[in-house]
C-alpha cells in the first residue's frame, strides 16, 4: 500500500531509488519516481490519449482547443475528488459523439452542449447513490447483456457518418486506415497503442500531398490566447439523445476503477461513486464552455500497465500540458484542419472499435445468447439503434440511440419479469444448471 496521503492526494512518498521499477513492483497512485522521470511518464500519457481526444471535436465540430482545456481541467478535478487514488486521464468520450452530431444538426451547438451538461450532472447524481449506497442496485439494472447492446449501438450507429467522410475522400481515407492496422501490429511499443494518432498522421500527409488541407485560419491566428467558451442552451426535445451516453460513462467508469484496483492491488471500491461524481461535474464543467463530455482513458491505462508506474503524479503533468497547449490559438487551428477522409478512416475504424467494445462486454460476461430474452434484446436493441429509428413526441424526438437504449432495458427487463411467473426459458441472470448424467 502506499502509505498515509496528502489532502487531495497531492503528496507522494518517492517509490525506492525513484529510478527503477523491480519486476515484481508497481509504483503505486500516492508514490513517484524523480520527477525527471514522472514528467517524461506525463508526456507519454498525453500523446496516448491526443490521438482520441481531439478526433472528438473534429467529428463534432467543437473548437479542439477548447475540448482539450476542459479535458485539462476535468482531470485535475478527478484527481482531487477521487483524492488521488484513482489514476486516470479524462478525454474526450466517444459516447458523445452521436448526440453531439444530432442535436447540432438538428438545433445548434448550444443547445447541444446544453445535453452534455445534463449528461454530466445525471452523471454525478448517480453517482452520489453509488457512494452513499454502493453499485449493485446499478449492475442489476444495467446487467452486461444491456450495457454490451447499448455500447454496440452507440458505435455503429455513426456508421453512416464515417461512410460520408470516407468517401469525400477515399484515397486519403484508405491511407488512413491501412497505417492505422499495420501500426496495430507493426511493433510492441507505445507506438501500437497510439495507431489511430499515427493514422491520421499519415493520412494528413497524404491530404497535404493531394492538396486538401487549407491553411487560412491557421495563419490568422496568434501564437497565444484563450480557447474560445460557448454558453449552453437547453431544451427538453435532446434530453432523449444524451441520458443512453450516462449508462455507457458509468459502465467505462467503474470498469476503470476496477481495472486500477486488479493491477495495483488497492481496494478502490470505496471511491467507485467519488469517480462517478468527479467525471460527471468535469462533462458539465465542460458542456457549460464548449468542450465535449469526459470519460476515463482506457488508452492511458495501457500505458500504465505498459510502465507499471500507476502514480498520480504524471497525471498532473499530463493534465498541466493539456491546458499550456489549449492556450494557443495557432495549435488549435491546426487540428482544426485535418480533412474529411482523414476523419472517415479515422472512423470507420474507431467506431467499428467502439461496437466491438459492446460484443467484448458479451464475451467476458459469457452472456448466452442460446437465451432468448437476451437474443431478442440485443436483435431488436441493435437494429433500432443502427437503423436510426425516430419517434417523436411533441417537442420531443428520440433517435435510435436513445430508443435502442430503452428497447434494451425495458425488453430485458420486462421479458425477465414475465419469464419469473412462466418460467419458459431459464433465467439469464442465473448460471444455468448443468444437466445430470445418467450413471445407470
Amino acid at each position: 500500500m502506499s502509505g498515509a496521503r496528502a489532502p487531495f492526494g497531492l503528496g507522494w512518498t518517492l517509490h525506492g531509488d525513484g529510478r527503477t521499477v523491480r519486476p515484481d513492483e508497481v509504483v503505486l497512485p500516492g508514490e513517484r519516481l524523480s520527477w525527471g522521470r514522472t514528467i517524461g511518464l506525463g508526456a507519454q500519457h498525453v500523446v496516448a490519449m491526443f490521438g482520441a481526444t481531439f478526433l472528438v471535436p473534429l467529428l463534432t465540430d467543437l473548437p479542439p482547443a477548447t475540448t482539450l482545456f476542459f479535458s485539462g481541467v476535468g482531470t485535475m478535478l478527478f484527481l482531487l475528488i477521487t483524492a488521488g487514488r484513482v489514476p486516470s486521464y479524462l478525454g474526450s468520450s466517444f459516447a458523445f459523439i452521436a448526440p453531439l452530431t444530432a442535436a447540432t444538426k438538428s438545433h445548434d451547438l448550444p443547445t447541444a452542449l446544453g445535453g452534455v451538461v445534463l449528461a454530466g450532472l445525471t452523471l454525478a447524481a448517480l453517482g452520489v447513490l453509488v457512494q452513499l449506497a454502493g453499485d449493485r442496485w446499478l449492475r442489476a439494472v444495467m446487467p452486461p447483456m444491456v450495457t454490451g447492446a447499448i455500447v454496440a449501438l452507440i458505435g455503429l450507429n455513426l456508421a453512416p457518418s464515417a461512410k460520408d467522410n470516407f468517401m469525400a475522400s477515399p484515397v486519403t481515407g484508405l491511407v488512413t486506415v491501412v497505417v492505422i492496422l499495420f501500426v496495430t501490429v507493426a511493433t510492441r511499443t507505445l507506438l501500437s497503442r497510439i495507431a489511430i494518432l499515427v493514422g491520421v498522421a499519415a493520412g494528413y500527409v497524404t491530404a497535404l500531398v493531394r492538396g486538401e488541407v487549407d491553411f487560412a485560419q491557421v495563419e490568422a491566428v496568434g501564437w497565444v490566447g484563450l480557447p474560445s467558451f460557448t454558453a449552453p442552451h437547453f431544451d427538453v426535445a435532446v434530453i432523449g439523445l444524451f441520458i443512453p451516453v450516462v449508462l455507457v460513462l458509468v459502465a467505462e467508469n467503474v470498469g476503470h476503477v476496477r481495472s486500477v484496483a486488479s493491477m495495483t492491488g488497492e481496494d478502490l471500491d470505496p471511491v467507485t461513486g467519488r469517480a462517478l461524481i468527479a467525471d460527471g461535474l468535469a462533462t458539465t464543467l465542460a458542456g457549460s464552455g464548449g468542450g465535449s463530455g469526459t470519460t476515463t482513458y482506457a488508452e492511458n491505462i495501457g500505458v500504465m500497465a505498459a510502465t507499471r508506474v500507476y502514480s498520480t503524479a504524471a497525471y498532473w503533468v499530463a493534465a498541466l500540458v493539456a491546458l499550456l497547449l489549449s492556450f494557443s490559438p495557432k495549435f488549435g487551428e491546426a487540428i482544426a484542419t485535418v480533412p474529411q477522409g482523414v476523419l472517415g478512416g479515422a472512423g470507420t475504424v474507431l467506431y467499428g472499435m467502439i461496437g466491438l467494445l459492446g460484443a467484448k462486454i458479451w464475451i467476458e460476461a459469457r452472456v448466452d445468447f442460446g437465451n432468448p430474452i437476451n437474443l431478442m434484446t440485443g436483435a431488436v436493441a441493435l437494429i433500432i439503434g443502427i437503423a436510426d429509428y425516430t419517434w417523436t413526441i411533441g417537442d420531443l424526438q428520440f433517435a435510435g440511440i436513445a430508443l435502442g437504449t430503452g428497447a434494451a432495458l425495458v425488453a430485458f427487463h420486462l421479458m425477465r419479469a414475465l419469464n419469473l411467473i412462466t418460467h419458459a426459458v431459464p433465467d439469464p441472470l442465473r448460471p444455468a444448471v448443468a444437466p445430470e448424467r445418467d450413471h445407470a
